[in-house]
Formats: C-alpha cells, sequence, structure tokens
C-alpha cells in the first residue's frame, strides 16, 4: 500500500509523526499506556474495563446524571420524534423545536437574555474568540487555559497575551500595555482543568471594567460544581450575572450529552449566529442529545442535593489526600491533581492504581510543565467516603511503593 507519510527524517511531518508515535511505543513497552480503554459498562462510582469491575475516578460525571430516568426519557421522545440526526446545520435545514428549547433552558439557568448551542465546548470556545476579534484587537489569555480558547486566540489573528496563572498583577499589566485604542478581550477558565483551582473572578472583573475589555469564561468544568444551587461561577462568588459579558460552557461533562454553548445578551448571539464558523458550518447537534441536555439542566434546578453532595464530596477527597502526603496543588474543585513528577512516574502511579482497582488516568507533558506530570482525580456526587478513603488507601500505598510521600 501506499504510504502517505514518507519515512524521511528530512521531512517535518514525518518527524513530528515519528516523535509522537515513538514517545507513544516507549511508553506502551512499559505497559503504561493507558488511553483508549473502551468501557464496557460505566454508570454511578463504577467502570468495567476489560472485564474488570473498578472504582471510576476518572469521570467528569460530577453530578452523577448519566443514566437519570428523565434524561433518559427526554432523549428517547426526541429520537422517537425526530430521529438520530438533523441532516443540516442549524441555520438551513438543522434546527428542531428542541434546539431551540435547549438555548432558552440554557439562558434561563444562566440568567442571560439569550445563548447559542454548538456542537462541542471546543467548537464554542475557539469559535466565539475567533469571531469576536481579528487583527488589530488584543485576546488576553491565562496560561493555564484549555486548548480551545488558546487555539481560538490563534485563529483570531488577534495580538495574543498570555498573563501568569491567575496573576493579577500580570494580567493588569497585559491591560496596561495594550494599545488604548484596540478592542480588548480577557479569556479564562473558571475553574481550571489541569489544577483544579477557581479563576479570582472579582479581580478579573474589576480590571477588566477599568481597562474597557470584554470579559469571556469558560465554565466547563464549573456548571453543577460551584455555587449553591451549581449555577457556576457567578453564584460561586455572588456576583451579578451581567458582570462577565460571555459565558461559554459545555454539555458534555456535568451535564451527561455532548456540545458547548454560548450565553449573553441578545445581540452578542445574534452576532454569532450568523459570525461563529463553527456554528455555520457545523451540523447540529441531535435531537436526542439537545432534549437530554434540557432535561439535564431541569434535573439540576430540582435536584440541588447532588451539589450539595459534590461538594462535600470533594473537601473529603482533598482533606483525605492531603492528610497522606499528597501535593494536591490549589485545588478547590472535583479535580483533584496528584503531582507525580515525571512522565514516566505519572504513568507508573495510574497503572499500580488500576491494578489495585481504582481506574484513574495520568497527564503528561506537554499538556503539563515538565516535572508536573500527575494523576486527575475526579470526584463525584456518586462516591461514598468509603469509596473515596478506598481509593486515598490505594494512592497511599502506591505513593509510598513509588516513593511519592514518606509517611
Amino acid at each position: 500500500p501506499r504510504r502517505i507519510i514518507p519515512i524521511d527524517d528530512a521531512n517535518p511531518i514525518a518527524r513530528r509523526i515519528a516523535a509522537l508515535n515513538g514517545r507513544e511505543d516507549r511508553i506502551r513497552e512499559r505497559d503504561h499506556y493507558l488511553y483508549l480503554q473502551p468501557l464496557e459498562k460505566t454508570g454511578g462510582d463504577k467502570v468495567v474495563v476489560g472485564g474488570r469491575r473498578m472504582l471510576n475516578f476518572a469521570s467528569y460525571s460530577y453530578l452523577d446524571l448519566l443514566g437519570h430516568p428523565e434524561i433518559q426519557d427526554a432523549a428517547r421522545a426526541a429520537l422517537e420524534k425526530y430521529g438520530t440526526g438533523t441532516h443540516g446545520v442549524r441555520l438551513l435545514a438543522g434546527t428542531t423545536p428542541v434546539h431551540v428549547e435547549l438555548e432558552e433552558t440554557i439562558a434561563r439557568f444562566k440568567g442571560t437574555e439569550s445563548a447559542i448551542a454548538m456542537s462541542s465546548g471546543y467548537a464554542a470556545n475557539s469559535s466565539t474568540i475567533a469571531a469576536l476579534t481579528g487583527r488589530g484587537d488584543v485576546v488576553i489569555c491565562d496560561k493555564l487555559n484549555h486548548a480551545s480558547i488558546i487555539d481560538g486566540c490563534l485563529l483570531s489573528r488577534a495580538s495574543f497575551v498570555r498573563y501568569e496563572h491567575n496573576n493579577m498583577a500580570t494580567l493588569e499589566r497585559a491591560l496596561r500595555e495594550a494599545p488604548r485604542s484596540a478592542a480588548k478581550l480577557v479569556v479564562t477558565d473558571a475553574v481550571f482543568s489541569m489544577d483544579g483551582d477557581i479563576v479570582d473572578l472579582p479581580e478579573v472583573i474589576r480590571l477588566c471594567r477599568r481597562y474597557d475589555a470584554l470579559l469571556m469564561v469558560d465554565e466547563a468544568h464549573s456548571i453543577g460544581v460551584l455555587g449553591a444551587t451549581g449555577r457556576g461561577i457567578e453564584e460561586h462568588y455572588g456576583i451579578d450575572n451581567g458582570d462577565i459579558d460571555i459565558l461559554m460552557g459545555t454539555l458534555s461533562k456535568t451535564i451527561p450529552s455532548i456540545g458547548g454553548y454560548i450565553a449573553g445578551d441578545e445581540l452578542l448571539i445574534r452576532y454569532l449566529r450568523h459570525a461563529s464558523r463553527a456554528f455555520f458550518f457545523s451540523a447540529a447537534l441531535p435531537p436526542p442529545s439537545a432534549a437530554a441536555a434540557t432535561a439535564a439542566l431541569n434535573v439540576i434546578e430540582a435536584e440541588p442535593e447532588r451539589v450539595a453532595r459534590l461538594q462535600a464530596n470533594v473537601r473529603f477527597m482533598i482533606q483525605g489526600l492531603q492528610q497522606r502526603g499528597f501535593n494536591t496543588l490549589d485545588s478547590a474543585s472535583p479535580i483533584i491533581p496528584i503531582i507525580a513528577g515525571d512522565d514516566e512516574r505519572a504513568c507508573a502511579l495510574a497503572k499500580q492504581s488500576q491494578e489495585h482497582g481504582i481506574f484513574v488516568l495520568p497527564v503528561l507533558t506537554p499538556a503539563v510543565q515538565k516535572g508536573a506530570s500527575r494523576l486527575r482525580v475526579t470526584v463525584t456526587a456518586a462516591h461514598t467516603e468509603a469509596t473515596m478513603m478506598r481509593a486515598v488507601d490505594v494512592f497511599e500505598g502506591v505513593g509510598q511503593a513509588l516513593s511519592l510521600i514518606h509517611i
């Protein structure tokens, strides 16, 4: 068969492919490649992988909504009425009543005038930033923001400035040094997806107002997680809805569906319907997925005890890991890093944890900086104190064996 990419050290594309594949080969040789394992069964706090039942500490199902009967029923009804897809983009033949209902529900849930749903959170971030900014503008971005934000900044062709993580002095410097005539957009995660810490939102808002910058916040990991009723970063800080200009969120983490959204004022959403390339050129969400997302938001409102249980579990797990000597950075969310150091040690920690019945995965460079490879432990409302203590005990035993902690 014809080889698409020639094996040629002089070919830059071939070198990139060979370098990354070679890294994977080395990890596989140690039997430490743990990604892309098919989950034969998932739900609650357990998974079945390769016929083995394990406690799941790698899920974004923060409120344990996967399989909720009301969400299942909503998806099933939409499937029966509209089928599995729309055969079209939203602006043409791809809009159904369930898409309209979803966007109205998002806007109500977030307290905004309007909302727009897209095919993924990645698409929502990257296309919105690119649609709002361009040459001559300045996009200012936390260094630990999600890759979809970074890619949106690059796509925009605006001047791209990154400030030190959650460091308000460097954010202010970036805002102060931006040309006065330039349009300025500050973009930040609410909960940072690798470290699990929370943005200093009140200070970010103050600086944006002082320097006349728009503010966009990615709530992928804060919907259903932060605030007394799970409404996110604004509720967490007791901030008025109008203080954030552009709110982004996903429908595939706390909400057990697929897609992403932007919420904001009506003029913004009208603009994005025609200016967002990801919205205009991507097929509409499948109606069962849109209906499931709407039902999930309604369940979050109706069952606030799930949010309270999740938040209690987060406190319990972080305290337990720290008491055993683990470095969990500044996490205050269900994303709890266990810093291992180098890639090899992080892989070994994950592999041995799985061998002891805890399904957890490593995060390696370049997703995190060198020397900060880790396990990313995620806690959900499905976990009990008993299952969390079981995981902590396993992490402690494996951590001692790998000389990560010394008790």
